[in-house]
């Protein structure tokens, strides 16, 4: 697909049919083996003086490992919200010119991987709704398991879901959008007697149920909010004339934010000029995500307190000491599994080494692949070095093995490339079951662990040998306790139950795509300037 600027976006046959399915698509190397993504990033900003645009542009940059799929910011200055978002990759979506046009002292901003809802412009965030008296938009990271539920709640709001949006976050704002007709300036009854934005969200967050780490406003106030599991992470910041919330701490750093403390689970915050101001909204039950250690976070980023590349590289040692091998040098699969990699070469004392390169520019093409190239596809992202790794015993460390076709390419190149024996080790357990929390995994079917033991898994992929950190070792380097968090795709237990019409997105987006359910409208342009009411 061309965008109107030239560059090019993602595969307009890129859309996902399913939560949490796998999604065809023009990526380079197996198509059938996509690494586990995270939904999305959120960021928010308040700070009068200040070009929050740019800050927000940069969050979503540092944020970037958390969706590739579009990225949009909506500013405020006061009396109207502007919403810019298009799909692709952040600095495919804005430059400077764009960016200039955005101006204000509230900006929300984010960038999207696709687990609710198809992969399209509508579902592109942040999402907006109006009513006759202001305007709210809304980014969301997580993966509601209640949508339909949620949407019947919306029977008798005309064109609350016009458009050919299917995501279970416009069913979230539609829903704030229509319990709070008018905002006020101070967050409550305005003069007509109808509530504001945050009487509306203390109303409607009590009912979702799932993953939800926001970031949303209205023209004087930015809110951020995070269910009462804590899945997703969410922390607040402190510029010197301001406020900032993001996914991760890396994007407060890189804004320069000083790190206050995380949103607490069940916790709504409201800040504008008075301040910030906590509402709690439901009990909290923290049951953050196991694998934002593993593989979602960057490394530079501190979750609970704890270092997330300290983890990884405390996850390394204890992996070298379940599962130790005879062998000349440790290297990582780049770059996830480098800080593991670290930790196994420490507690083993075999040297760690550099045997695979990566190529960081390696994304999504649309040049489609030849069968020849597809089946050597590997090698457009990772080319071994030869000269370190021909005639060694190699121990490979990886992060995770999902459905196994890159591993099990991995290992006959390196094989071909004059290893003479590959081990390999995985610094997470065996992922045996999907997340209807936030991350696409594959089906339980898809999953190799879902139906084969270690000992097949290492056939399979073949290497000499293989070995899965522990799910005690894995928690007990995040120094957290076992009951604070969610290990649903490494155990089964989760934290929220999930019923059939919340263990996928089939049903939900067959329902938004009825043409009977409603009025449906059609967006004309790839940028949205709103101020209007909503419809």
């Amino acid at each position: 697909m061309i965008k109107p600027d030239g560059l090019l976006s993602h595969d307009p046959n890129f859309a996902d049919s399913s939560c949490g399915g796998s999604a065809s698509t023009g990526d380079s190397g197996d198509a059938a083996e996509q690494p586990p993504r995270d939904a999305c990033g959120v960021f928010g900003v308040w700070s009068p003086g200040e070009d929050v645009a740019k800050l927000a542009y940069y969050g979503l940059y540092s944020l970037q490992h958390r969706g590739q799929e579009s990225a949009g910011i909506a500013v405020s200055d006061g009396s109207r919200i502007v919403v810019y978002k298009d799909m692709g990759l952040v600095a495919q979506v804005f430059n400077e010119s764009v960016l200039n046009t955005l101006h204000g002292h509230i900006a929300v901003g984010h960038c999207r991987y696709s687990t609710s809802g198809s992969s399209v412009w509508e579902n592109a965030q942040p999402t907006f709704r109006a009513t006759p008296s202001a305007s709210l938009a809304l980014g969301h990271n997580g993966n509601l398991i209640n949508t339909l539920e949620l949407a019947s709640l919306l029977n008798g709001h005309a064109g609350a879901l016009a458009g050919r949006a299917t995501s279970d976050t416009d069913v979230l704002t539609a829903l704030f959008a229509a319990s709070g007709h008018s905002v006020s300036a101070d967050g409550g009854l305005d003069g007509t007697g109808h509530p504001g934005v945050e009487a509306a969200a203390l109303d409607v967050l009590p009912l979702a149920r799932g993953a939800f780490s926001l970031v949303f406003m209205d023209e004087q106030t930015l809110y951020a909010a995070r269910d009462p599991h804590g899945f997703r992470p969410l922390v607040l910041g402190r510029l010197d004339t301001g406020w900032v919330v993001a996914s991760e701490t890396a994007a407060l750093d890189i804004v320069g934010a000083r790190f206050v403390r995380e949103i607490e689970p069940g916790e709504l915050v409201c800040i504008d000029g008075r301040g910030v101001r906590s509402r709690t909204f439901a009990a909290p039950k923290p049951s953050g995500c196991l694998f934002e250690y593993v593989y979602l976070a960057r490394p530079d980023t501190t979750i609970s307190g704890r270092g997330v590349h300290a983890t990884r590289v405390a996850v390394g040692r204890r992996l070298a000491a379940e599962h130790p091998a005879d062998a000349d040098m440790v290297i990582p699969v780049p770059e996830s599994g480098t800080p593991a990699a670290i930790g196994f070469a420490e507690a083993s004392g075999i040297p760690f080494g550099q045997g695979l390169v990566k190529n960081s520019y390696v994304g999504r093409t649309f040049i489609q692949p030849s069968q020849t190239i597809r089946e050597r596809g590997i090698k457009l992202k990772l080319n071994p070095l030869r000269d370190a790794i021909a005639g060694r015993r190699l121990v490979v460390v990886d992060d995770t093995i999902v459905r196994g076709t890159t591993q099990r390419a991995l290992v006959a190149m390196l094989r071909e490339a004059g290893a003479s024996e590959v081990h390999v080790r995985v610094a997470a357990p065996p992922v045996s079951w999907p997340c209807f929390y936030g991350i696409d995994f594959a089906t339980r079917a898809e999953l190799i662990a879902g139906h084969l033991s270690p000992e097949e898994i290492c056939a399979s992929i073949g290497a000499d040998s293989l070995g899965y950190v522990s799910l005690a070792g894995l928690i007990e380097a995040t120094t957290l306790p076992e009951g604070r968090l969610c290990r649903a795709c490494f155990d089964g237990q989760y934290p929220v139950p999930v019923g059939e019409d919340g263990r996928g997105n089939t049903c939900w987006t067959a329902w938004a795509s009825d043409p009977d359910r409603g009025q449906r409208g059609q967006a004309s342009s790839a940028s949205f300037q709103a101020s209007v009411p909503f419809p």
